[in-house]
C-alpha cells in the first residue's frame, strides 16, 4: 500500500471517528476525554507535528547555506532571488484579486442583518507594521533566531554564511563538506518521519473531528464554500496555467507528485511544519535541483501565503457587505496591495491569517470585531488554504527550477513506486 493512500485512510477514519464521538457524546465522559481524546490521541497528534517542526530549523540552515554557497560561486544568487520573491509576492496578488472578484460574484455577505446576529467577541492582536518587519528580517543574534525558529532571520543568516563559504577557497570548501553531509544526515531523518505520518495524521483529523462546529459551517455556508471554491481553483487552475505556461510540464504529474505534501499541510494547518517533507518531494520527484529548492522552499514556506491571501480577499468583502459597507476601487487596490505585502510578514502557523486580517480591514476602515463572524470556521479553512500554500511553493520552486535550466526532466517524469 502506498504512502500516499495511508496519509488518505489515516484522514477519513481520524475525521469518521471523531465526528461520531461528537455526535454520541462521548466526549461527555471526563475519564475517557481526559486519557483518551485530550490525551493519549492530542498528544500522538501533537508529537507528529513537533517532530516535523523539530526539522525545520536544522534543514533550512544546512540546505540554505549549501544553496547560497552554490548560487555564490556562480554569481546566481542575485538573479535567483529576485526571480523567487517575484513569482511569490505575483502568485500572491493574483490569489487576493481573484478572491475579490469572486467574492463580488456570489456575495457571501449580502442579507446579513447585524440587528439580529450577535457578533463574537474578537479581541485582535496587533500587526508589525512594515518597518518593523524589514529590521526583524536581519537576526542581532543568529543563535538566538535559530532557537526561537525565526525562519526569515534564519534565511538570511544561511544565505549571507553560504555566500561567505563561496568566496572563502579551500577553508569554505572544507566547511561546505561538512554542512553537505549534515544536510543529508537531515534529509534521511525527515524520511522517517514521514513513514509515520499516516498514524500522525489519523490523531490530528480525530481531533479535529471531535471539535468540529457542523452548526457553524452551516450558519456560514455562502462563506465557507466561497473561500473553498477560490481555493481550489487557485491551487488546481492558476498554478497549472503557469506550470504549463513558464516550464511546458505537465500540471497533473505535478500536482500528484506534490500529494503526500499537500496532504500533511493539510493535516498540520502549517507550511512551517511541512516543509521538510515539500523540501524532498520538490528534490526528490520533482528533479528540482537542491540548490535552487534549498532556496526557494524555506523563503516559500515564509512568504508564500496564497491561501491567507484568499481567505483575506473573501472575509473582507463578506464582512463589508454584512455591515452593508460599500467598498470603493481604491479600497480594492489598498486590499490587494495590503494582503500582498502581509504574506511575507505571516509566519508560517496555524491561524496567523487572522492577525493579518486585521491589518487589511484596518487599512479599509472596516470593522475589525467582524473577524468574529469566522472564527468558527477558520480551522477548516486553515486546513485547506496550507495546503494551497504548500502547492505555491512547489509550483515557484518548478518554474524558477525550470528557467534556471536546475531541473531534472527525467526525475519529474519518472513514475515513482509510490511504495516508500
Amino acid at each position: 500500500m502506498s504512502l500516499t493512500f495511508k496519509i488518505i485512510i489515516g484522514m477519513i477514519a481520524g475525521m469518521i471517528i471523531g465526528i461520531l464521538c461528537q455526535a454520541f457524546q462521548l466526549t461527555n465522559y471526563s475519564q475517557l476525554n481526559n486519557l483518551v481524546f485530550d490525551g493519549l490521541i492530542d498528544g500522538l497528534g501533537q508529537i507528529f507535528i513537533v517532530s516535523l517542526k523539530m526539522m525545520v530549523v536544522p534543514l533550512v540552515f544546512f540546505s540554505l547555506t549549501c544553496g547560497a554557497a552554490s548560487l555564490g560561486a556562480s554569481g546566481s544568487i542575485g538573479r535567483l532571488g529576485g526571480k523567487t520573491i517575484s513569482l511569490y509576492l505575483f502568485t500572491t496578488a493574483i490569489a487576493v484579486s481573484v478572491a475579490l472578484t469572486f467574492a463580488l460574484l456570489i456575495s457571501p455577505g449580502e442579507g446579513g442583518d447585524t440587528s439580529k446576529v450577535e457578533t463574537p467577541a474578537y479581541e485582535p492582536k496587533s500587526a508589525p507594521d512594515v518597518k518593523e518587519t524589514l529590521i526583524n528580517i536581519f537576526p542581532d543574534n543568529p543563535v538566538a533566531a535559530m532557537a526561537e525558529g525565526s525562519m526569515l532571520q534564519i534565511i538570511v543568516f544561511a544565505l549571507l554564511l553560504g555566500f561567505g563559504i563561496s568566496k572563502s577557497g579551500d577553508p569554505g570548501k572544507k566547511i561546505l563538506g561538512l554542512f553537505e553531509s549534515a544536510n543529508t544526515v537531515m534529509l534521511e531523518l525527515i524520511m522517517f518521519i514521514v513513514k509515520l505520518a499516516p498514524y500522525g495524521v489519523f490523531c490530528l483529523m480525530m481531533k479535529l473531528g471531535l471539535s468540529i462546529g457542523l452548526y457553524e459551517i452551516l450558519k456560514l455556508a455562502k462563506y465557507f464554500f466561497t473561500v473553498v471554491a477560490v481555493l481550489i481553483f487557485h491551487g488546481c487552475v492558476v498554478y497549472s496555467f503557469l506550470i504549463l505556461a513558464f516550464t511546458k510540464l505537465s500540471p497533473l504529474i505535478f500536482l500528484r507528485k506534490m500529494r503526500e505534501a499537500l496532504l500533511v499541510a493539510f493535516s498540520t494547518s502549517s507550511s512551517g511544519a511541512t516543509m521538510p517533507i515539500t523540501m524532498s518531494t520538490v528534490q526528490n520527484k520533482l528533479g528540482v535541483k537542491r540548490r535552487i529548492a534549498s532556496f526557494s522552499v524555506p523563503l516559500g514556506a515564509t512568504i508564500n501565503m496564497d491561501g491567507t491571501a484568499i481567505m483575506q480577499g473573501v472575509a473582507t468583502v463578506f464582512i463589508a457587505q454584512f455591515y452593508g459597507i460599500t467598498l470603493t476601487p481604491d479600497q480594492f487596490l489598498m486590499v490587494i496591495l495590503t494582503a500582498t505585502l502581509a504574506s511575507i510578514g505571516t509566519a508560517a502557523v496555524p491561524g496567523v491569517g487572522l492577525i493579518m486580517l486585521t491589518m487589511v480591514l484596518g487599512q479599509v476602515g472596516l470593522p475589525v470585531e467582524g473577524i468574529g463572524l469566522i472564527i468558527g470556521v477558520d480551522r477548516l479553512l486553515d486546513m485547506l488554504r496550507t495546503a494551497v500554500n504548500v502547492t505555491g511553493d512547489g509550483t515557484v520552486a518548478l518554474i524558477v527550477a525550470s528557467s534556471e535550466k536546475d531541473l531534472d526532466h527525467g526525475k519529474f517524469h519518472e513514475l515513482s513506486s509510490e511504495n516508500e
